[in-house]
């Protein structure tokens, strides 16, 4: 999977083109939503895309709800 970012690029131009370049360039599927996801968040928090952190389970707790019978 590669992307690139080009921060550089800019482009001022009318609603029909920005919806043309749109419907042309974004991810069509779900899945290619969640792949393009997944690598920004890998970028702006540093880990590598293959090997992404665990979650810290410790800054949870649960319990359960005492019961209602109504």
């Amino acid at each position: 999977m590669s992307f690139r970012l080009d921060r550089t690029a800019h482009h001022a131009g009318t609603h029909e083109q920005a919806a043309e370049y749109h419907a042309r360039c974004q991810p069509a599927t779900m899945a290619e939503h969640l792949r393009a996801a997944a690598y920004l968040n890998s970028v702006a928090y540093g880990y590598a895309l293959d090997n992404p952190p665990r979650l810290d389970r410790t800054a949870f707790a649960t319990r359960q709800h005492a019961r209602r019978d109504g």
